[in-house]
């Protein structure tokens, strides 16, 4: 079986590869990858590739979080996104022998009606505009606290009477000491490139590297998360527009301490029970995207809670970007084997 996860990383690499190798000129897209369909990661800052646990859509964010503790597993997830956004999806988990596990999901983006307007500015109606992303993942138990695993995505785009396509795969490790609850974390994430472009040029999906670590302390019941992504460049500079109240010009911030701290997402959640949890996340990049006169004081923060009743498990997560834009993410997951017993 390990070999067999061997196998299946190299084929990987080998077809993402060759589709990156089409899209180096091209601009980066596809940026809808990156948006979680867990709660409890959303939750925890939206990025979070070391919660080791339950959720069959945490495999989204790192395929080697999957494993046999989530056999049987459906989990369905509605996100009410920015403006009139729209998110769903479904995914399952089944495991394979001693060691392995397999998983498949369905997520639809879609982005409401807009309207349309020629090149001079006249409006000539409405269209609509979507993306789906179809992904299946395996991973592999290598020894007792180190996981292997990966997945490969199928990202779908339609906007208006266009349309475009990629492939992807993630590519992920994790290691779990359940003594000291310590949880290590590596992800390759969108590897691969466009099959059909939407016009004559080929965009870039958003490729990175991504490091993340998890803990509790002791007896406190609090597990403490950090992770650092979009790893592949350091500088990550972004525009202060101050509070709206100075004619100064805008200011590039490009410091060591701000690019820093735009590379990581802090996590904390309370999980003193196995029935019950409750997650804050802080991430700073997110804050500074949005740093304008008119954002919200919670612009940077988020805020999830989940609860477990017999087979089903119940999360969801709130955040508010912008004084605009307050997001809203429901998960219901069900163990199917309760009710086969």
């Amino acid at each position: 079986m390990t070999n067999r996860l061997i196998t299946y990383i190299c084929m990987a690499i080998s077809l993402a590869t060759a589709l990156s190798a089409h899209a180096q000129d091209g601009t980066s897209a596809y940026s809808f990858l990156n948006i979680s369909p867990s709660s409890r990661i959303y939750g925890l800052g939206g990025m979070n590739i070391s919660i080791v646990g339950g959720d069959v859509n945490s495999a989204d964010q790192n395929p080697a979080l999957l494993g046999q503790e989530m056999n049987n597993e459906v989990q369905f997830s509605y996100m009410r996104y920015i403006g009139s956004s729209n998110f769903a999806g479904v995914s399952y988990a089944h495991s394979i022998g001693a060691h392995g596990t397999w998983g498949a999901a369905i997520r639809y983006l879609g982005y409401g009606s807009m309207t349309e307007a020629d090149e001079s500015g006249n409006i000539t109606g409405t269209f609509s505009a979507s993306d789906a992303i179809f992904s299946a993942t395996y991973s592999h138990d290598i020894t007792d606290r180190l996981r292997g695993g990966i997945n490969l995505k199928m990202a779908y785009s339609s906007y208006a009477e266009f349309s475009a396509m990629a492939i992807a795969t993630d590519i992920g490790i994790n290691y779990y000491d359940g003594e000291r609850d310590l949880s290590l974390s590596a992800v390759i994430a969108n590897l691969g490139g466009q099959v059909k472009r939407f016009d004559n040029r080929y965009d870039k999906l958003p490729l990175d590297l991504r490091l993340g670590w998890s803990q509790t302390f002791g007896s406190l019941p609090i597990r403490f998360s950090i992770t650092a992504w979009n790893l592949t460049k350091w500088k990550l500079p972004y525009i202060e527009t101050g509070d709206g109240t100075s004619d100064e010009d805008f200011k590039v911030k490009d410091s060591f301490s701000s690019n820093l701290f735009r590379h990581l997402v802090f996590g904390a959640d309370f999980v003193g029970s196995d029935n019950f949890y409750i997650g804050l996340g802080y991430n700073y990049k997110t804050r500074t995207d949005m740093s304008t006169y008119s954002r919200s004081i919670l612009s940077g923060f988020s805020l999830s809670a989940g609860l477990r009743v017999r087979a089903f498990d119940l999360g969801v997560a709130f955040a508010q970007p912008h004084t605009g834009a307050t997001t809203f993410m429901f998960n219901l997951s069900c163990d199917i084997s309760y009710f086969l017993e």
